[in-house]
This record gives structure tokens, C-alpha cells and sequence, in this order.
């Protein structure tokens, strides 16, 4: 008995070792090695300071900015922290009453158009960071007006921001709309300065 006990323990003190400590720093040294970026949760630096992840939907409510999928994360949304949907099915009144108020929301900014489905709904995390590009093209309109530059201009950075997907079939165009805010922001200072 005492044999097996020991047995059990050691192996137990080995594949602890093995598999607890040596199998998760030997990956983290092959991640940190050859993609540090997205070993570091693909972090956006800007003058030195973090300004956002490319992997994380953060909250845009002005005008001169794209806006992106509303967040069911956490109690005001996009807390990384709280991170789900909002586990609301298609008949639920609570879900219907957030599309309409996002919908009255938008169509104060983009009048008689029908909106993409991501414009009005949180994706399962709550914490997309993408929009589809014909969410994007919609608020055009609205951005080019308020940071008073050419529709043209500001069209052609959605365009010049949209990813395709890998191969053409693992993933739907979308715009990651950190990255498009940030081209805004250096278009507006590159044409200011």
C-alpha cells in the first residue's frame, strides 16, 4: 500500500512539474520569442502610453470617431472583466427594448438607412472590436461632418482599413475600429500640421 501511495505521489509531484511549470514557461518563452505582440494581448502603444488592445471593443460616443458594436459586458459595457453577452434570446422584451433604443440612437446620426445586424446587437463576448464594413460606410457621413473633412477622404480610410478574410473563408470583412479611430486621428493631424 505504502509502495503505491508513494508511486502516486511522485507522479503526481512530476506531472505537476512537467505540465503546471516547465510545458507553460517553455510556451510562453516560444510565444514571447516569435510573437510578442500577441503574446502581450496585441496592445496599441501611442507615445509611449497603452491606448487600447486590437483584440478589445472599447467605447466611442463622439461624433468625429467610428463607433463601434454595442457591449453587453459589465454594467455600462465593454469591461473586459465582465466579459459575455447578454444571454437575451430573440423574444425577450429586455433585448428588443435595447435594439430600439440603439436604433433611435443611430437614426439620429444616420437617418432612413437599414442598418447592418452589428450595429444594434453586442457580439458573445460583448467586447468585438470590429464592425462590418457597410456599419462603417453608414457613419461616414456623420464623421466626415464633424471633423469637417471630404466624405471621399474619410470613405476611402474605411476602405483602406477593412480586412479580408484569411484565405477568402475563415472570417467575414470587418473593420477594426480602434485602428480606423487612430488613421482618423493622423489624417486630421497629418492635414492640421
Amino acid at each position: 500500500m505504502l509502495t503505491h501511495l508513494r508511486s502516486a505521489f511522485m507522479m503526481l509531484l512530476l506531472m505537476t512539474l512537467l505540465t503546471g511549470i516547465a510545458y507553460p514557461l517553455a510556451i510562453t518563452g516560444v510565444a514571447q520569442a516569435f510573437l510578442p505582440g500577441a503574446a502581450n494581448g496585441s496592445m496599441i502603444v501611442l507615445d509611449d502610453k497603452i491606448i487600447g488592445s486590437r483584440l478589445i471593443g472599447q467605447a466611442w460616443t463622439s461624433d468625429k470617431y467610428f463607433w463601434g458594436r454595442p457591449s453587453a459586458a459589465g454594467d455600462n459595457g465593454y469591461n473586459a472583466q465582465a466579459s459575455s453577452g447578454s444571454n437575451l434570446g430573440p423574444t425577450s422584451k429586455s433585448l428588443m427594448d435595447r435594439i430600439k433604443s440603439r436604433l433611435e440612437q443611430l437614426h439620429q446620426s444616420i437617418p432612413d438607412k437599414l442598418l447592418p445586424a452589428d450595429a444594434v446587437t453586442a457580439s458573445g463576448s460583448g467586447l468585438d472590436p470590429d464592425i462590418s464594413p457597410e456599419f462603417a460606410r453608414q457613419q461616414v457621413v456623420r464623421v466626415a461632418k464633424a471633423r469637417n473633412l471630404p466624405e471621399a477622404q474619410v470613405l476611402s480610410l474605411v476602405d483602406a482599413n477593412t480586412s479580408w478574410p484569411v484565405v477568402g473563408i475563415f472570417a467575414e470583412r470587418h473593420v477594426n475600429v480602434l485602428l480606423l479611430n487612430l488613421a482618423l486621428d493622423g489624417l486630421n493631424s497629418s492635414s492640421n500640421g
